[in-house]
């Protein structure tokens, strides 16, 4: 089906859809899970907590396990995952280009992720966007409630200043496609990843894209 939407605002996520981390990421959340006794694959790991809080994570984990993980846990996970990609990250291909070429055709965008503050500026700016986006990230720290309610997207449209139905979001997991057609925004998937729920996004409303880059020429109906 041909997607066919002319946004006042364009919203991005950051994890997966800027900046290429999620491998680095889950992979060492699935390490650190084993050494707390929550045995999970790479793939279950993505599927079950791509796009969630470390909050979420965690409340997930110690339901599974019985037992709590200590309130330092997100902030451990957190200061592993930034030293882990302290050893090099990348941008998403043509998320660069897709920035750019909303600016030049005069078309808002932000970031909002259920990362906090300090990842995001992290690593947008180890690969090199955080010049383009500085100025306009939201957090899920935000918030009361992260992806997949509303709240987050909601908050970033109104400090940007546009109505939610004119705004267009970018996710690359199925809370933020939750989260964004709860808000009541129409939702563009991205699924360049070869371990992203392409179908998962679909099935919950996303019109799926596997390059970022076809970004403007799709919004552009071409």
């Amino acid at each position: 089906m041909a997607f066919s939407f002319s946004p006042s605002l364009v919203i991005f996520d950051c994890d997966g859809v800027l900046v290429d981390t999620e491998t680095v990421s889950n992979r060492l959340l699935v390490r650190v899970l084993a050494e707390d006794g929550f045995h999970v694959t790479y793939e279950e790991c993505r599927r079950l907590f791509v796009g969630r809080t470390m909050q979420a994570v965690m409340e997930h984990v110690e339901a599974a396990i019985g037992r709590s993980l200590g309130a330092h846990w997100p902030a451990y996970i957190r200061e592993e995952t930034l030293k882990a990609f302290g050893e090099g990250i990348e941008a998403v291909a043509g998320a660069e280009d897709a920035l750019l070429a909303l600016r030049a055709k005069g078309v808002p965008f932000c970031v909002a992720s259920s990362g906090k503050f300090e990842k995001m500026r992290f690593t947008l700016g180890a690969t090199g966007l955080l010049p383009l986006v500085a100025d306009v990230l939201f957090s899920a720290e935000q918030v009361a409630r992260g992806k997949p309610a509303p709240d987050l997207f909601l908050h970033a449209a109104k400090e940007m200043g546009h109505a939610p139905e004119t705004c267009l979001v970018i996710e690359d997991s199925v809370p933020g496609v939750q989260a964004a057609v709860a808000a009541g925004m129409p939702v563009v998937g991205y699924a360049g990843d070869p371990h992203t729920d392409a179908a998962g996004l679909k099935s919950e409303g996303a019109h799926v894209i596997r390059d970022m880059s076809a970004l403007p020429d799709l919004l552009a109906g071409r």
